[in-house]
């Protein structure tokens, strides 16, 4: 059978694809340049802009990794709270009653609408007015909160669609064998789900450290873009400060997405491996003519 979404390019069509490779390649090459050289020209690449990252250590002690740690605490916490969060709110959805079903769609459906920065700003004003918070911490919970609601709403929709993509016979065949929903959905539906939404919660995941910014952004929260400011007020190196503070989040994004790849591919493994053996008392019972007594594996919990 022809798998093949399109038709073979000819000559023409491949001589016309080297013909647009080259001249992106072209274009993108001066685009680098004139960047670069823009850049050169307001003495942004001299060495002493540079310079404090590889030999002054206040940089990194008292600015970046400061900072850095705020990121990840604002992070974690969110992820922490939104993962079991949205897991509940997705699998409410799948409810049979329907006020249930109602409740955690209007929730999911509100805040997965409006945008995660005014989220932020309102839950600051909300800790401002009505709670004893103190200002140096209010921040943090404002960011959290905001990441929380939002997040928890679209990782609700993956979880949903993660169980609705499974076959109708999984849910069947639990229903057979006396499962009630409450064990269907916690026994057999979700585990397989997992590797399913895996790639998009990871995706999820990377999107809700990259969103810490916004409370440094406008709640001066002091997180790791934040620290840019107090990088240039002392060393007035805006550009170096921003280039520092990207390759930071892209190792950390990589190391994220990294350990859910292979986390992933363990699952896999796993599964590939598992099912069920025959022992030597098995193999007698099946030679033995009569009525045979019924064993986790002839009625599939073994598999």
């Amino acid at each position: 059978m022809n798998t093949v979404l399109y038709d073979a390019p000819g000559p023409k069509a491949k001589a016309r694809n080297v013909l647009y490779t080259v001249v992106f390649l072209v274009v993108l090459a001066a685009v680098c340049w004139w960047v670069i050289d823009t850049v050169a020209a307001a003495g942004q690449l001299e060495w002493e802009k540079w310079s404090p990252f590889f030999t002054d250590s206040r940089s990194w002690t008292t600015y970046l990794l400061p900072a850095l740690g705020n990121t990840l605490k604002a992070a974690f916490l969110s992820v922490v709270i939104a993962l079991p969060l949205g897991a509940v709110l997705g699998i409410a959805r799948l409810s049979d009653h329907r006020w249930v079903r109602g409740v955690a769609t209007t929730i999911v459906e509100f805040f997965r609408a409006i945008p995660v920065l005014v989220l932020m700003l309102f839950a600051n004003e909300l800790y401002a007015q009505f709670t004893d918070v103190s200002p140096e911490v209010r921040p943090l919970y404002a960011v959290v909160t905001g990441l929380v609601l939002y997040n928890s709403s679209v990782l609700a929709e993956v979880v949903r669609a993660g169980i609705l993509s499974l076959p109708r016979g999984q849910t069947e065949a639990a229903k057979a064998i006396g499962l009630r929903k409450g064990q269907t959905m916690s026994t057999v539906l979700l585990p397989q789900a997992v590797t399913v939404m895996l790639p998009t919660i990871v995706s999820q995941l990377v999107v809700i450290v990259k969103d810490t910014a916004l409370g440094g952004a406008l709640l001066g929260f002091p997180e790791l873009l934040n620290s840019v400011r107090q990088l240039n007020a002392n060393y007035a190196n805006t550009i170096a400060s921003f280039v520092v503070v990207a390759v930071i989040f892209i190792l950390l994004n990589f190391l994220l997405t990294s350990f859910a790849g292979w986390l992933e591919q363990r699952m896999r493994r796993a599964k590939r491996s598992t099912g069920a053996t025959l022992t030597r008392d098995d193999l007698e019972q099946l030679e033995q003519p009569g009525p045979k007594p019924i064993s986790d594996m002839d009625t599939g919990r073994g598999m």
